[in-house]
């Protein structure tokens, strides 16, 4: 099992587009602000057929330190939440 890096989507994208590497990284950052962007401002990232972000709160919760098994107060923090598309996890089973 291997890992797709940035560079390798930029790789990917710069192939299959005809761009020189240096704009097809300027187009995958744009694409990456543009998600993190809306995240950040409550918003929901959908693309049809791959999938959607979005945020989720998690409350704040007493959790444990496994070293000392003492009790740890947790804040509450916001988390990002990527589910796949139709399209994406039919992909994934017919492989």
């Amino acid at each position: 099992m291997t890992t797709m890096t940035k560079a390798d989507l930029v790789d990917h994208v710069a192939t299959n587009v005809d761009l020189p590497k240096k704009q097809a990284d300027e187009v995958v950052q744009t694409v990456l602000d543009g998600i993190i962007s809306a995240l950040q401002s409550g918003d929901k990232v959908e693309l049809r057929g791959f999938g959607s972000f979005r945020v989720r709160q998690r409350d704040a919760r007493i959790g444990r330190n496994p070293k000392t098994g003492d009790k740890v107060q947790v804040p509450p923090k916001r988390i990002p939440y990527f589910k796949p598309g139709k399209h994406l996890r039919e992909e994934l089973l017919n492989k």
